[in-house]
């Protein structure tokens, strides 16, 4: 945790590159596995002909979803670029989150740990799954892989609630004003 609660500019920028990531790779995956489906695109055009095949048609919608596709990708590797510089410049200036575990610690504090602690779960997890999908590593557990990194469609809006949740907490606690620190830096 910070100690003294200064953002610095790298600090922020982090922070809303992490939230601007999050949300593209969020929107990708949803469109991905609901409205941009290849299934259900393929399922369009067989509806306005018969002239192509089933291969023909999913090929189709294949090429419709790519470049959607590339910016799930390249926002990943940003993702991944990102907690990577945040991880080494909190370990830098020696910024260290709450412990949750820590029973002397405030229900607010370990609240803030715990959000951490799914934060980090969640985008490691992730970016290792993706990474496994995208180099087809351990290609004999791809059902599963998938399965695991797909799970984040649902687990990231859950951290949205908690981050949303903190923050209020913070306003309406010891931390008056966070939310104009982060977005504007220190007056």
């Amino acid at each position: 945790m910070e100690k003294t609660e200064k953002f610095t500019a790298l600090h922020r920028v982090l922070h809303w590159l992490t939230a601007l990531a999050i949300t593209v790779l969020f929107l990708t995956g949803f469109l991905r596995m609901t409205w941009m489906n290849r299934h259900k695109i393929a399922e369009i055009i067989a509806s306005t002909t018969d002239e192509l095949s089933k291969d023909q048609m999913n090929s189709i919608a294949k090429a419709i979803r790519e470049p959607m596709w590339e910016w799930h990708v390249i926002f990943a590797y940003l993702m991944i670029t990102v907690v990577a510089v945040r991880l080494i410049y909190m370990a830098v200036k020696g910024i260290r989150f709450p412990n949750p575990f820590d029973s002397k610690i405030s229900i607010g504090d370990r609240f803030q740990g715990f959000s951490y602690v799914y934060f980090y779960f969640l985008v490691i997890g992730s970016a290792l799954t993706g990474i496994c999908l995208k180099f087809r590593f351990f290609e004999e557990f791809h059902k599963q892989i998938e399965g695991v990194h797909k799970l984040g469609l649902y687990l990231y809006p859950i951290f949205i609630v908690i981050h949303l949740i903190g923050i209020y907490i913070s306003e309406h606690g010891n931390k008056r004003g966070i939310v104009s620190k982060m977005i504007g830096g220190e007056k």
